[in-house]
């Protein structure tokens, strides 16, 4: 049981807010500042087969951290894992920072991805142990996530600017004094919660290790699909759908199950929880890809494509702005995600149906779209699962909002991956045909050629390949558009929540 707080002044309140908001800065601006150096990074790390795993090698070692020290937190306390997990995640920027080859990076990041989760599944569940009344918590949760999405709209355009002006690896040194900052708050004006512990604590680590294993082997499994071994594929498959398996019998038979199943009773978290799944895999599928279709098919800077991509941020906070405004004064607030699911689908199949004709100011607004569309789809999903989870199961609960939001991106990243490592060499060796020019093929054959050598191509190779690149892309963003028609479909089940109280309260 959670000793109830004792009310904060408003002076304690904001320093202990000000420590939350500068940890979570960390991983909300690694999320976008990183998508825009990635081509810089492949260029002159090579490696363009690793290209989705700095995402996923990081979303996947977030997954799992986040639901387990949300656990932990439960037990502990949240402040001596919001500490640790800084420090982690400072002292991994460093390793991505000077890292000397792909797989060295992907290895850092799979380190900040700890680091993240750990800062995730402590920070946001801060918020209702630090204000458990419903309208001051509410007020708190808008501001902290109005804070994330700005942090997050600085990030691409940052990202462009430090990697054409300094290099890509200054986006990670950026982190190490922001890391000490956001330590030194944390530290000093973060209260400490000692949760009243009557049992031994106990953790479910065989069900974090099969939760590992099913992702990675599904990440793994989804990448093969477009250039491995039907035989390894097969193998693959197999692995994961034992781990799925084992997942559900450990979470049925553990006393202290990582996944509570009591959560997942009600209708309305499970539909909430689909709902993060399918928003997060189209945010990060935007984050990580919107960087190489606009430098590799579009021929774009990093500062020029830092410029398109930070509008992409730049809505989801004016979204979550209005939304804020919005939501209290509606009868239903489901209407808000709906517009912004609404939204999402317009967006990425514009984005998809325009290729290489669209123009910047085309690009600009189809991106503002998609942005907007995310700003009113997160922080209602975060408001509605604190308002619906019972008070005992809320740490776990906002834990999980957050890191299924990360199953979604490491779905989402690694099935482009997929679909651009497929088509796209299928696209160019078509168009080389229809060329008469086959002997190109050896040459444009990997997307790698747009990154790193762009400048030595013939000019009619460089536009076939960018051509057949954008084509590759678009077939993704067809993929988004269809997760959110998929999530209208879910939102339109879910009954209207009500915020004005708390079931756990009553």
């Amino acid at each position: 049981m959670i000793a109830e707080p004792a009310a904060l002044t408003f002076r304690q309140a904001l320093l202990a807010m000000l420590g939350v908001s500068l940890v979570l800065m960390l991983s909300a601006l690694d999320q976008t500042v990183i998508g825009n150096a990635l081509p810089s990074i492949v260029a002159q790390l090579q490696g363009f087969e690793l290209y989705a795993w700095v995402a996923t090698g990081y979303l996947l070692a977030s997954i799992v951290t986040i639901p387990v020290f949300g656990r932990l937190g439960d037990y502990f306390g949240r402040k001596p894992f919001v500490l640790a997990a800084t420090v982690l995640f400072t002292l991994a920027s460093l390793v991505c920072a000077l890292a000397p080859s792909m797989p060295w990076l992907v290895a850092g990041r799979v380190m900040q991805g700890i680091g993240g989760g750990m800062l995730v599944g402590t920070a946001f569940a801060c918020v209702p142990e630090l204000f458990p009344d419903t309208a001051q918590r509410l007020r708190w949760q808008m501001l902290l996530s109005t804070m994330f999405s700005v942090i997050n709209s600085i990030g691409p355009g940052l990202g462009g600017y430090l990697t054409g002006q300094f290099g890509w690896r200054s986006v990670f040194w950026l982190n190490l004094p922001l890391g000490a900052l956001a330590l030194f708050f944390a530290w000093r004006y973060l209260p400490w919660y000692r949760p009243q512990r009557s049992a031994p604590v106990r953790l479910d680590w065989l069900g974090a290790l099969l939760v590992v294993l099913s992702l990675g082997g599904l990440q793994l499994f989804v990448e093969h699909l477009s250039n491995g071994s039907a035989a390894t594929s097969l193998v693959l498959a197999a692995i994961t759908l034992a781990a799925w398996l084992g997942l559900v019998w450990q979470q049925r038979r553990c006393p202290n199950p990582l996944l509570p199943g009591a959560l997942f009773a009600d209708r309305s978290v499970r539909l909430l929880f689909v709902l993060a799944v399918l928003a997060g895999g189209v945010m990060f599928t935007l984050l990580f890809y919107l960087p190489l279709l606009l430098q590799g098919g579009y021929g774009y800077s990093p500062v020029e494509a830092g410029l398109l991509i930070t509008p992409l941020a730049l809505s989801i906070t004016l979204g979550a702005i209005v939304n804020s405004r919005l939501m209290t004064r509606l009868a239903n607030p489901n209407w808000l995600p709906l517009g912004g699911f609404t939204a999402l689908l317009c967006a990425c199949a514009a984005l998809a149906a325009v290729g290489r004709e669209a123009g910047f100011n085309t690009l600009l607004g189809l991106i503002l779209l998609a942005g907007l569309g995310l700003g009113f789809v997160f922080l209602n999903l975060t408001v509605f699962t604190q308002t619906l989870a019972e008070r005992q199961y809320l740490g776990i609960a906002t834990a999980l909002q957050q890191s299924l939001r990360l199953v979604g991106g490491l779905l989402g990243t690694a099935l482009m991956a997929s679909l651009v490592n497929l088509l796209y060499a299928r696209y160019v060796q078509v168009a080389l045909q229809a060329s008469g020019d086959l002997h190109a093929l050896a040459r444009l054959a990997d997307p790698q050629v747009l990154m790193s050598a762009a400048g030595e191509l013939p000019m009619a190779e460089l536009q076939l390949a960018r051509q057949a690149l954008v084509q590759a892309l678009g077939s993704g963003l067809l993929g988004c558009a269809l997760c959110a028609l998929l999530a209208l479909l879910v939102m339109s089940r879910l009954p209207a929540v009500d915020l004005g109280e708390r079931r756990a309260l009553r």
